[in-house]
Formats: structure tokens, sequence, C-alpha cells
């Protein structure tokens, strides 16, 4: 009997592949465990096993395994599961959700080495430069990867030569696979066995009577070890014996000392557990638990809409303590990395190291180490605070997941596929583990709001700030009516320096918020109006001043700024439009005591970049805090009194259906980091339309009133949460090619769905990375079946392959496109 296993790559191909295994083999594997696998001509992917069958592949052969990488399943059915649900409702295939689920250092990919051969007979004089540095550099080295010979021959492209030198049979290739993960050990002695008597022991002080420092170190160790046996490091017992590795070596070497290694994690807690008793929650944070306790009972998904510094995040502790209590783990989702710096201090002084961290900015085997941890439901992995990514984690026993700032657009991943939203993906996980699901955001998105409603969800809500604070005055500043009394000075209105004044005078901190990075979007030419674009991407390019550069923030191209325009020569050169930079330029002008911080992507690119900042302006060393919208998150500042928004407009008028409630949510997030404590803070919006609709909502905090109009204009011309939409994008380098494929994939939509197809249209930014783009909405009403709609969709995609002359051109698809 023949045994085969089908296996996910980790590659965008549809189907699962079958490989042949033996019968040893096949009592061994389980679903969810990894094997190296031949893929292609020469290539070796890691895959995971997916099922293990007795039944051939009818259209090929199947070729045997590589090798088992794994000794257990690194992967739980609930898993696979949730990336089967994934891949069929976001349309991509299991092996991009299987890429994009687990850590890099999983998916080992083999390596391309090149290896002299021996018996080869050639002539170097018919070799050419590149053929004969190759040669020469193998004559030294017995192995070479691909990117040695890259730098050998200083050229990117080596393929031709390594070609030349295959039909000369001068060279092989051998692919080869590496583990990437390392684990961390750390180095500790003790006293050898035979010193372990009283009566040895004195003997030996007295023998190292002439090595002082060699009796230092043990005398050192005695101390450190206060009476027990236990553990020290070396590292420890240099520092305590004020001597060096040598010396330890040594004494190792002479046998006086043993050493060895214990596994530790690269993330170690070593604070202290602080007392959850401590928390006591206020009536309205009491009625709203209740709340959400009645919602679980009931199997639903719960909304918390409470409003800013209202004290959700005690709420979630409670939940948290209950689910721990019960020997659960508990998710905690948030949209922002920055946001998580807080957090993360917050609940480690309620559980202590049972809290454990996951996100993009901690590295490949910190990651894999938070995994294993998760997988074998170690304590101090029981709550996971992270962003999207942490929803793959392999938890087995969830029994509680929190999406903190729900609404976020942050949650929606764009690019690479899956293009999920974590917010929804989390919903269905809870129900595959039966676990619980919070929602929380001071201002819902329009969505789980309207399933509030409709009973879809069930609800909570907190109306009033922790400790009766009273919600900050929110004022609108008109700068064009400011701008016409020449009171503006530079992007400040005279009220908003006045207020900055009061506030830096009263001792108070003050937020800056302008949803732009840099210094200026567009640098142009006075006399002929040239403006410098990226080459790249159809949009001109953002002058950072701190390094004189321009920038394009879409593809990463940047040069430096000319002093001279490059159409015309001259030096007539000025900027339109202003960033955080430049905000915070004028800050140093305007209040040169003050000290001045930023955070935008630029100034948080490190890993600790965001908590050095956060940590600094807590701390109050900073006075002014300008920044984009990665500080209108949840932060929780206690010194704030004054918010400023510069330029409000641009949050309006943007060409997307969910540019008002975007607008709302961004706004009333931002006004709400002002006055957490007793004092009532102050927030300025600078706008050139203060009789906007909804900035007066905002003025008011009326979420109601901006969720009934927004509503009533969705359902007049169909737009979520009414239905659903799935946006497809066409992508090819050839504009006429992406011009002709988008009509005929538009046609083709046409004929199954009728008026419910918007477009093809192209984007406002209609290349990027050289690639252009061009967008075909659909529309899906309730009535309609989502299942019938994708196999539609795929049909006609199939359709679409077969012709030769699309062929090249990308189709990308966004499922609930935000």
């Amino acid at each position: 009997m023949s045994y085969f296993v089908n296996v996910i790559l980790p590659i965008p191909l549809e189907k699962l592949f079958t490989y042949s295994i033996s019968k040893a083999e096949a009592q061994f594997l389980k679903p969810g465990m990894r094997v190296a696998v031949p893929f292609g001509r020469t290539k070796i992917y890691s895959a995971l096993v997916f099922e293990v069958h007795s039944t051939a592949p009818t259209v090929y052969e199947a070729k045997e395994i590589h090798q088992i990488l794994d000794e257990y399943p690194i992967v739980n059915p609930i898993q696979l599961e949730h990336w089967s649900w994934i891949a069929g409702y976001y349309m991509c295939s299991l092996g991009e959700v299987f890429r994009s689920a687990v850590p890099s250092a999983f998916l080992l990919e083999s390596e391309t080495l090149i290896i002299g051969n021996e018996r080869a007979v050639f002539d170097e004089n018919s070799l050419l430069d590149d053929d004969f540095l190759v040669v020469e550099a193998l004559q030294n080295q017995s192995v070479l990867k691909v990117q040695d010979i890259s730098a050998i021959v200083d050229k990117k492209n080596v393929l031709p030569i390594l070609h030349r030198l295959l039909e000369k049979n001068i060279i092989v290739l051998k692919e080869e696979i590496y583990e990437q993960y390392r684990p961390k050990m750390v180095r500790y002695v003790r006293l050898g066995n035979d010193y372990s008597s009283e009566e040895n022991l004195a003997v030996l002080l007295d023998s190292l009577s002439r090595a002082p420092k060699q009796r230092q170190v043990v005398l050192s160790l005695f101390q450190l070890q206060g009476g027990n046996s236990k553990p020290i490091k070396v590292s420890d017992l240099e520092k305590s014996s004020s001597s060096s590795s040598a010396v330890i070596k040594v004494l190792v070497e002479k046998g006086i000392l043993e050493e060895y290694f214990i596994q530790t994690d690269r993330v170690v807690y070593e604070g202290e557990k602080g007392n959850l008793g401590a928390i006591q929650l206020n009536g309205f944070q009491e009625m709203a638990l209740k709340d959400i306790n009645h919602g679980f009972e009931e199997g639903k998904t719960v909304l918390l809409h409470g409003v800013t510094s209202s004290g959700k995040t005690e709420v979630y502790v409670k939940l948290l303590e209950a689910c721990i209590q019960s020997g659960k783990q508990g998710l905690y989702l948030l949209p922002e990395i920055a946001l998580t710096t807080q957090l993360i201090g917050r609940l480690q002084s309620y559980f202590g190291e049972k809290v454990s961290v996951y996100h993009s900015k901690y590295n490949i085997q910190e990651r894999v180490e938070v995994w294993n941890n998760v997988l074998v439901q170690k304590p101090k992995a029981q709550i996971v605070i992270g962003a999207r990514s942490a929803l793959f984690l392999p938890f087995s026993n969830l029994g509680l997941i929190i999406v903190d700032e729900e609404h976020e657009g942050s949650f929606k991943q764009y690019d690479p596929a899956p293009r999920y939203h974590a917010r929804d993906s989390a919903v269905v996980l809870g129900k595959l583990h039966q676990s619980p699901v919070v929602l929380g955001s001071a201002t819902p998105s329009i969505e789980s709001f309207y399933n509030a409603q409709t009973g879809k969800y069930g609800y909570a809500s907190i109306a009033r700030r922790y400790g009766n604070v009273l919600m900050p005055d929110i004022e609108l500043v008109d700068i064009k009516e400011q701008t016409r009394k020449k009171r503006m000075q530079g992007h400040f209105s005279e009220r908003l320096r006045e207020e900055i004044t009061e506030a830096l005078g009263n001792g108070e901190q003050v937020i800056l918020f302008q949803n732009r990075r840099g210094y200026a979007p567009i640098v142009e030419c006075t006399t002929c109006g040239h403006s410098p674009q990226c080459p790249n991407c159809d949009v001109s390019l953002t002058y950072h001043q701190f390094k004189k550069q321009l920038r394009c923030h879409y593809c990463g191209h940047q040069k430096l700024l000319q002093e001279n325009c490059e159409a015309c020569g001259s030096f007539t050169l000025d900027t339109k439009g202003f960033g955080t930079e430049q905000v915070e330029q004028e800050l140093h002008t305007l209040f040169s005591k003050a000290k001045v911080g930023r955070m935008d992507l630029d100034t948080t690119r490190k890993k600790h970049g965001y908590e050095k900042i956060i940590t600094a302006f807590e701390q109050q060393e900073l006075d002014i805090l300008v920044g984009t919208q990665m500080l209108t998150k949840g932060l929780d500042f206690r010194n704030v009194g004054l918010v400023g928004i510069m330029n409000a407009d641009s949050l309006l008028n943007f060409p997307d259906f969910r540019a008002h409630e975007r607008s709302f949510q961004l706004l009333t997030q931002v006004a709400g980091r002002a006055g957490r404590t007793e004092k009532r803070g102050k927030v300025l919006i600078q706008t050139y339309n203060p009789y906007h609709q909804i900035l007066k909502q905002v003025s008011t905090n009326d979420y109601e009133g901006m969720f009934r109009e927004q509503l009533y204009e969705r359902e007049q011309y169909h737009y979520p949460p009414v239905v659903k939409i799935i946006k497809i994008t066409l992508k090819h380098k050839d504009f006429n090619k992406v011009n002709d494929a988008a009509t005929w994939f538009g046609q083709s939509m046409r004929g199954y769905f009728k008026d419910n197809v918007l477009g093809p249209e192209f984007p406002p930014v209609s290349r990027i990375r050289n690639q252009y783009l061009k967008n075909i909405l659909l529309k899906i009403p309730s009535n309609q079946s989502l299942i019938k709609t994708k196999n539609c969709i795929g049909k006609i995609e199939r359709s679409f392959n077969a012709i030769s002359q699309y062929k090249g051109v990308r189709l990308i698809y966004n499922v609930d496109y935000i």
C-alpha cells in the first residue's frame, strides 16, 4: 500500500500538492507539521502537511518528500480551518495565508550553492573574463552562493554566467535548506563535583593562593549562590568578581568549574506583578461589564462603545482576569504597534510575566519564541498583545479575544495577500474556538454599530469619562478668516498660538496633529511651474528637509533636492502644503524655549522608536508632540491640556465613501487625548469650512447623529453596511494592456451583475512602482449569495487567463474593500 501527503506550499497557487511518503513517515506525520519538499526543477520549500492519505495523484507522479522538519505540529487543526476560511472569503490561496501567518523563520527555502566540478576539463583561454573570475574563486573556496558571485563580478544578474559554466560542465549546482531559527543559549557555571565537600573546597582555595584572580572567581561564585546551588550566569560572575572570561575559561579547563547552557527566551519580563484587586470599576464600567457578559451568554460578539478616557482598558483587564482564572488564553489585538508600548506596561503591571507581545517590530527569533510559547501553552504566553498578525498564533485554548480601536483601517491588510480584515477574522476565530469576542472603540465603525443596532452583536456602552472628567472643549477656528485678516503665522492661527502659550505657561503638554509626514508634499518652481515627480509612480515627490531629500511615499524612491529647477534652471523653488516636519520647524521658531518632539513613520522606523518618543512625552521631557494619525489611537497621556488639529479639511475632502466617517473618527480620537485628568482639556480644530456638518458633530461628540446621516446616505447609494463590496484591481506595466484588460473584465462582469458593477476606473494614483492600476468595484446586495458571486468571478477569471493578449495582467481581489 502506498502512502501520500497533501501539503500547503507557501506560494500563490490554488491547489494542494501531493508527495509520496513511506509507511513509517505516514505513521509519524500529522497535519500541521512541516516537511521539506522538492518543487520545480531544483527548488526545495518547507511545506505544511494538510492531510495524510493513500490516494495517488492522477495527473502527475508524486515525488518523494525531502525530509521531515518538525517533531510535532507547529500549526493546529483550528488554525488550518481558520486559514481555509480566510483563503475562501478573501479570495486568495491557502499558500498565501500560510506565508503571511507563520514567522518567516518557518518558511525555509533552499539556497542555490555553486560547487566546482573537480572532473571538469576545459581551456581557460576559452572563458570570458567574468567566467574566469568565478572559476578562480572556486579554486580558493569550495562553495559559493549566488550573492557571492554577484559580488565577485560586480553584476546583479549572474544567471548568464552560471548558464555558460553549466554548459561547459565546470560547475555543479546544489540546493541546500537551512533552519533560520537559533535558540538563545545562556552560559552558566557551577563548582565541579570534586569540590562539593568543605574539605576539598578548603584545599582548592589554598592551592589558588598564588592565583588571586582565580581564587576571587571561586569566592564570588559562593557569594552569588548564597548557600544554595542556583545557576549562575557567566556574565554575572564576571561582573561580581571583576575578572575576565579568560580566567573563567582556565578554571573550566582545570575542571574546577563546570559550564552548561540553558535555553532562554530573548524577551523576558523583569518587573513585578501588580495587584488586580486594586482595580475598582465605577458604576458605568460595572454596567458595561454586566452587558458584555450578558452578550457572551447569548453567544454574541459584543461591541463596547465607550467615549475616550472612559476606562475601557480596566473593563478589558477584568475580562482577561476571568479568562486566566478559567485556565484559558487571551488575545488582545491593537491596530498600531505604537499602542502596544503603553498597554504592555499596564497589562504587565497587572498580570506580570503572563503577557507576551507579538508584532512586526520583533525580530524573527523573538517571534518564533512567542509562537512556540503559545503553541505549548506556557504560562508566560497566556495573554498575547499584538497587531493584526497575532491573530495567526497557534492558540489551542483561546478563551477571549479583544479587538481594541476596532474601527481602525490599520486592521485591514492591503499587500500582499491575504487582504484580510483582522477584526472580522477575529470574530470568525472566536466562533471556531467558541470563545467570546469584544470589539471596543470610542468611535465604532458604521458596520459594527449597524450590527449592534440590528441585534447581530451585543452592545455595551460607557457614556462618561472615568472619574467624571469632562469631555474636552472643542473649538473650530476659521483659518480662511484668519488668513484674510493676516493673523496666521506660518500654519498657526492666532487662536492656536494663544492657547499653546497658555498651556505651556500652566505646565501642561500639547499635542499637534497633522496627517502628513515630511516637510512639504510638493516642491514647485515659481518660474515655470515644474514639480519633481517620482519616476516610478504618478505622484510628486515629498520634500523631507532633515535630510534635504525628495522622497516618494509609495515606492520609496529618493533623491537629493536640487538647488535649481530641473526644467528651466531657475533658483526660484518654493514648497506647497505642509507636513509634520514643517510644523516642528515652525514650533521651534514660535516657541523657542519649548521642547518639541515628532512622531511619524520617519522617527519610529527603529525597533524601539515608538517606545522612546512615548516614554519621553509621558515623563514630560517634551512639551509639544507633533504627529500623524499614530498619535490618535488610544494613547493615554495624563498632562495634555491642549490638542491642536492643523488642517481638518485634508481629511474631509477625500474621494472615498468612508471619508466623512473616518474624519469623524480621527478627529474625535485625537481630541480624546486632551484633558484626561481633573482639568477640562481644550481642542482647537483649524479649518477653512467651520460650518461642515461632520465638524459640528465632532465638536458636540454626536456619534449617533453622524451614524444616522452616514447610514442614510449609504442606503441611498448602496454602500456598506447594506451591501458588500469587492474591489478588483488589474495591474500591469503596459498602460494599453491594463486598459484593454480592465474593459474586457468589466464588460464580462456586467453580463452577470448588471448595474452592480462600477468602473473600470483609474484610481487617483494610477501608477505605482511602474505598474499601472485600474479598478472595478462590485456591489453585492444582502439577498445575493456571496459564494455564488465569487464562483462567477472565478469563471470570468479563468476565461480571462485563457486570452493570450492579457497574459501577465495581474488580478488583485480586495473583499470588504476599505
